[in-house]
């Protein structure tokens, strides 16, 4: 690497050529038609011009910086076997600008964010809420994650569960979620429960496959160690040796709620995931999710992460349609 110009301000402009041995690799960081150098730019302000293996950084030092800082993070991760995706890139984005630009890096070393590591690969949080939800996960027995769509709540969740059941800390994972939704109720669909609910658990699903290997998956669904129970088989139970996590919750009563959060048995950890903007509850109908977390603020061994739109981690657009949505909720009034 070519160190940069000498200048006296953090702002002015200066220039960073880094050099990246593998071509293969450094093809997969800069993205397919340059793309991830593109997301860069227009994060960092900075201009990234890229010739074969070879890509040069042209900006204020402290943005330069930032950007030497995620390319080379990000090019250690694919040495390691990972692949690099767009929210992996955005989250390297977040975290260089969380971590200011003028202090020794090593692209080698731990990671300031949390990890929550697992058989088949790594998980790492990419934005503060994300790393601060992480923490939360591990310490308390209970946890919120509130928080718009594509802000990782419920991919972070299962992440966790999956943890504690590969290092045997608890014996079975129990997936749930209330059966409501804005069309057709639960009895409407056709086959055993599990067909019936599949539909509503598919983010859940689609986690657990991305998460953990398939066959494993299938295993633990036949033999009961990873569990799917509809809220409202909940009643009666007591959830000893489990990881459970509880989906769309701001579609629970108070009621509901209440139940199932005096379902927590011995060893167990309960993590409650919802967006309190997206309740399909009859109208006048208080959600239990947003209830909870008033009620328990402040409880000890309670943990509560709530995210915003700037903590989405699916396409850029994805932000903006969400902050977009939070602008016009005070007119339309919105149940929250």
């Amino acid at each position: 690497m070519i160190p940069p110009a000498a200048v006296s301000e953090e702002t002015a402009t200066t220039q960073i050529v880094l050099a990246f041995e593998d071509n293969k690799l450094a093809s997969a960081l800069f993205g397919q038609y340059g793309q991830n150098l593109a997301l860069v730019e227009r994060r960092l302000g900075v201009k990234a011009d890229s010739r074969g293996n070879h890509v040069a950084l042209d900006g204020s030092r402290g943005a330069c910086e930032q950007a030497r800082r995620v390319l080379e993070g990000l090019y250690e991760q694919l040495k390691r076997g990972q692949d690099v995706t767009t929210g992996d890139v955005e989250g390297a984005i977040r975290q260089a600008i969380a971590q200011g630009s003028l202090f020794d890096f090593d692209p080698t070393g731990r990671v300031a964010f949390e990890e929550i590591n697992l058989r088949k690969r790594p998980v790492r949080a990419r934005t503060a809420a994300q790393d601060g939800y992480i923490r939360a996960l591990k310490k308390y027995s209970l946890v919120f994650g509130t928080g718009p769509a594509g802000t990782g709540k419920t991919w972070l969740a299962v992440a966790q569960a999956i943890q504690m059941f590969e290092r045997k800390e608890v014996d079975r994972i129990i997936l749930s979620r209330p059966a409501v939704e804005a069309g057709e109720r639960l009895g409407f669909l056709p086959g055993d429960m599990r067909e019936k609910v599949d539909p509503y658990l598919r983010p859940i699903y689609d986690a657990l496959h991305d998460l953990m290997d398939v066959r494993i998956v299938e295993r633990a669904l036949e033999s009961g160690d990873i569990e799917i129970a509809p809220l409202a088989f909940m009643r009666g139970r007591t959830l000893a040796n489990a990881c459970v996590i509880l989906d769309e919750a701001q579609n629970t009563t108070s009621m509901q709620m209440k139940m199932f959060l005096t379902r927590l048995g011995e060893n167990s950890r309960m993590i409650v995931t919802g967006d309190p903007s997206q309740v399909d509850l009859p109208p006048g109908q208080v959600s239990g999710l947003s209830e909870a977390v008033r009620l328990l603020d402040g409880v000890e061994g309670v943990g509560h992460v709530a995210f915003s739109a700037q903590d989405v981690i699916r396409h850029e657009l994805v932000q903006r349609i969400v902050e977009a949505y939070d602008r016009a909720a005070p007119v339309r009034g919105d149940r929250r």
